[in-house]
């Protein structure tokens, strides 16, 4: 899942993303509703977490303008004002969930999560194939009921080949939902992340490399 933090308050931001991240989430951060915008042109995210007073372009024409271009995001509205009348403007203007300040790390990420499954088709507890089993709960991944430790990155990437259902992945759509918009484009981390997962994995291969298309799991 790809989430961009739309907050002018910078360390709440960068606490946000930090504790996302640590949850295997691809994230970026803009402090601005002008920033906002222009990441929200470049890539696709699952889920938008803005800030409803925002500097710059205001929160509220920041999920005017989402609502308007029609993007699949779907739109957290956090903001410190907690009225009835207040959550109701926001959800009038388009946001899909709204959320109070001050609030625990643990409700923002549950929401995030159920946002995330709104986005898109929702995936299954247990994803499976060719022997692989990946429990999103537990975030645990067993091959022919061997435990399989991952680090962040490989389990997004796995997760991504599974989710894919034996469809090729191109390495650009893998450096999109699962890394964040500070990867280099053109730096050879897919690869290196795959050799990793595919070592891991272990023998017999089941990752193939399709090339000039990217990769899949027959």
């Amino acid at each position: 899942m790809r989430v961009l933090i739309a907050e002018d308050e910078r360390m709440l931001a960068d606490s946000i993303a930090e504790g996302l991240r640590g949850e295997a989430l691809a994230v970026d951060v803009a402090y601005d509703g002008e920033a906002a915008l222009e990441r929200l042109t470049v890539h696709d995210y699952d889920v938008l977490v803005l800030d409803r007073d925002l500097p710059g372009v205001h929160g509220d024409e920041v999920c005017g303008r989402v609502v308007e271009q029609g993007l699949m995001v779907r739109i957290l509205m956090l903001t410190a004002a907690s009225e009835v009348r207040a959550r109701v403007a926001g959800l009038s203007l388009g946001a899909d969930d709204y959320l109070p300040k001050p609030f625990a790390f643990e409700e923002l990420l549950a929401r995030i999560h159920a946002l995330g499954r709104r986005a898109r088709p929702a995936d299954p507890p247990l994803l499976e194939r060719t022997g692989v089993r990946l429990d999103w709960a537990h975030r645990q991944v067993f091959r022919e009921g061997r435990y399989v430790p991952l680090a962040r990155k490989e389990f997004g990437v796995l997760a991504e080949l599974l989710r894919a259902r034996g469809a090729v992945v191109s390495a650009e759509a893998l450096l999109e939902k699962v890394w964040d918009e500070h990867i280099d484009p053109f730096t050879n981390t897919v690869r290196t992340t795959m050799t990793k997962l595919r070592k891991k994995l272990g023998e017999p291969q089941i990752i193939e490399t399709v090339p000039g298309s990217g990769y899949r799991i027959p």
